[in-house]
């Protein structure tokens, strides 16, 4: 496998419309990255630089060491897995996985244990003289990652690959691609744009908005400590809850709402002291008990978990409470919140 290094890509359209800017990364070998945002936010054209089937307007892509800015797709030595498999429809699974090796002109014995063994691995051993129609899709999306693996690429590229799936399908899928990364200990980029793929998948995961990276760290750091507001409110399902407040000195003011501040959050904010910020809360950190009220609407009773939805003053908001809850429309729960985050209002970075 390889290492990756992108520097500092951009990428600007003959109209002069830019959806990358200044893309910086370093991916190591055998390292999963998930780059992940909402459509346009420029990840797909991310991931086909790196293979080759867009050009790189300025900055540089190494792999394995090696400077392949210029260098056409077939001498990158990756595979590519689209959503929509992307399989012929008049060959067998077999000659599908096969085909990229016939290219080659590789040795007839060695492009049948390869095939073989990718089918071991995927679990399509018994599907090999099918043609792609009488898959299904979980099944196809097995072949053209199949595909990729005969290969043996130095890196994996993923655009979306179980987007065309349905909820149930993508969960398995999702557990498979983890088991496929362990077992091949392979470099992979995988693009998308569900949360849930990133932060069950990903050794790093790199979040995007409208062509700029937002932030790149573990899935628990882009979680606990979100650089932005626009992390913050990205990352996280349902999404952290967010209030306008007034720095007062030992405490934060809201609409209806006082959150007190302790010592190290006074020192953290002293610079704000009669300004505006704002205060993010995540769903699971609004716990019952408390001085806040909140006006429940209506509750999504999740089994181990309860979805209440209700207003803060003015706001809307979503707690997750543990346990089956029984609340309904206007009932008044007393609520604190036991973890908080601060984002400057003006720039929309964190305070820290």
């Amino acid at each position: 496998m390889a290492e990756l290094s992108l520097q500092h890509l951009d990428k600007i359209y003959d109209n002069k419309v830019q959806a990358v800017y200044d893309f910086n990364l370093d991916v190591k070998d055998g390292e999963f990255i998930v780059l992940v945002g909402p459509s346009g936010c420029g990840k797909s054209t991310t991931l086909r630089m790196v293979a080759g089937l867009e050009d790189i307007s300025n900055g540089t892509l190494i792999i394995d060491g090696k400077d392949v800015t210029r260098m056409p797709p077939k001498d990158r030595d990756i595979a590519m897995v689209f959503q929509n498999y992307a399989l012929y429809g008049h060959m067998t699974i077999y000659e599908n996985m096969a085909f990229s090796l016939v290219l080659r002109k590789e040795n007839k014995n060695v492009i049948h244990q390869k095939v073989m063994a990718a089918a071991e691995i995927l679990g399509l051993t018994e599907q090999l003289n099918k043609k792609p129609k009488q898959l299904s899709g979980g099944q196809r999306q097995r072949v053209a990652m199949g595909r990729a693996i005969v290969r043996n690429p130095k890196v994996f590229l993923f655009d979306e690959p179980l987007s065309n799936l349905d909820a149930k399908l993508r969960g398995a899928m999702r557990r498979e691609i983890m088991l496929l990364h362990k077992r091949l200990g392979a470099t992979m980029l995988y693009v998308t744009h569900d949360q849930t793929e990133a932060l069950t998948l990903a050794d790093r995961i790199v979040c995007m908005s409208m062509g700029h990276v937002q932030q790149i760290g573990t899935p628990l750091e882009l979680y606990d400590t979100p650089a932005n507001l626009f992390v913050a409110s990205f990352i996280g399902l349902p999404p952290m809850n967010l209030f306008d407040v007034d720095v007062q000195r030992d405490r934060l003011v809201g609409d209806s709402f006082v959150y007190p501040l302790n010592a190290e959050q006074q020192r953290l904010l002293a610079d704000y002291n009669g300004k505006k910020i704002v205060l993010g809360v995540r769903p699971e950190h609004i716990v019952e008990g408390g001085e806040t009220v909140l006006n429940v609407t209506n509750n999504e009773n999740l089994g181990q978990n309860t979805l209440v939805h209700g207003h803060i003053g003015g706001k809307s908001v979503v707690a997750k409470i543990r346990d089956w809850c029984h609340y309904k429309y206007g009932d008044k729960v007393n609520v604190s919140f036991s973890t908080v985050h601060f984002f400057d209002k003006e720039t929309e970075n964190a305070i820290r």
